[in-house]
């Protein structure tokens, strides 16, 4: 057994290691051997360590400590760091520049739309997308990011042996082939509801910023929100119908100080300079261009679309048509997949899924 990473390991299994330990082992003033040893910890658990170091052994697996210089400085300065991280995929890909994505697990489809969209945008732009993997908008931030040849991280609320929710294994190998699954947990640890607030730590802790896109008023997309402004990162959230109890808790934030946005390039004016903050070296291509083999008018109330929801009177006025043209090729157009209706009576756009 090799004994540095088996003393971290060991010393991850503790619940609770306070803030001057765990600073002290981040500037290398106490080993996790000599905690170990000060905390009477003579009945570890070493068969669990060995597991856990036999899952590390596979392929495209790391164990990244406080003491380790790839340990992402921003985490390295929450108040509570994880003395250690799992990961799955790319290691250095965590200490790239990140945006936070999160949201609802029921998210509309003009919030699923809506996150596909931002997060395309926001790693054309050069950054990273992190979130948890969860249903609704995390998922949407993971696929748009990596359909637009961006990399996106994942945080688990569980060991990375486990896939939760379990729909989502595939989305799982993807992000780990298109950047990294990442958890304090260690394998074999399931997704319990106290977890899930840890989790969100280390998402708003690992990114500049946090975008909220549709979140009700009592939501962990809110506890994120919340962890992120302590830990002084930024924090945006996108207005959402009147309507929609799913507007309410990015409405909450918005009374609260966080930046409306409306789009990409009110996230990026409130970052630190970077590359992304200069203008795009060429307009990125269109992700969702208008398919082949629709008719001029069809075309034209497409292209009316956008990624924010419009009206049939919206589409009206853009299009030239009558209304109830533009109804009958709303209906056409969702029924090839093209359109989504939404709240209110309005519709948007379906991007191309990756």
């Amino acid at each position: 057994m090799d004994a540095e990473p088996a003393h971290w390991l060991a010393l991850n299994r503790l619940s609770d290691l306070r803030g001057p330990e765990l600073r002290a082992l981040a500037e290398g003033r106490l080993s996790p051997r000599d905690l170990l040893r000060a905390r009477g910890r003579s009945a570890t658990d070493w068969r669990a360590v060995e597991a856990d170091l036999a899952w590390l052994a596979a392929p495209g697996r790391h164990l990244i400590t406080l003491a380790s210089v790839t340990y992402p400085a921003p985490l390295r300065h929450i108040p509570d760091p994880p003395p250690v991280l799992f990961v799955e995929g790319d290691a250095q890909a965590l200490g790239l520049a990140q945006v936070a994505m999160v949201g609802s697990r029921r998210a509309s489809p003009w919030g699923v739309e809506t996150a596909r969209a931002f997060s395309a945008e926001l790693v054309e732009r050069g950054l990273i997308i992190t979130s948890g993997l969860a249903l609704g908008v995390d998922a949407a931030g993971h696929r748009g990011a990596m359909a637009a040849g961006g990399r996106t991280l994942a945080v688990a609320a569980n060991g990375l042996d486990i896939v939760y929710p379990r729909r989502h294994r595939r989305l799982a190998r993807e992000v780990a082939a298109n950047g990294a699954l990442i958890s304090e947990f260690p394998p074999g640890t399931p997704p319990l509801a106290w977890h899930f607030p840890r989790r969100n730590r280390l998402i708003s802790g690992l990114s500049l910023g946090v975008v909220v896109v549709e979140a009700a008023r009592r939501s962990g997309s809110l506890i994120t929100a919340r962890l992120a402004g302590e830990q002084g990162r930024e924090v945006f959230a996108v207005p959402g119908p009147i309507q929609s109890p799913l507007a309410r808790g990015c409405h909450h934030l918005i009374r609260d100080g966080a930046k409306l946005v409306e789009e990409v390039a009110d996230i990026l004016e409130e970052l630190p300079p970077g590359p992304w903050s200069g203008a795009p070296a060429a307009p990125p291509a269109p992700d969702n261009p208008a398919p082949e083999g629709l008719d001029g008018p069809s075309r034209r109330v497409l292209e009316g679309l956008g990624h924010r929801p419009a009206t049939v009177d919206d589409l009206v006025e853009r299009s030239g048509l009558t209304a109830a043209t533009v109804c009958s090729i709303l209906l056409a157009l969702e029924l090839r997949g093209l359109v989504v209706p939404v709240l209110g009576g309005a519709f948007c756009r379906v991007t191309k899924r990756p």
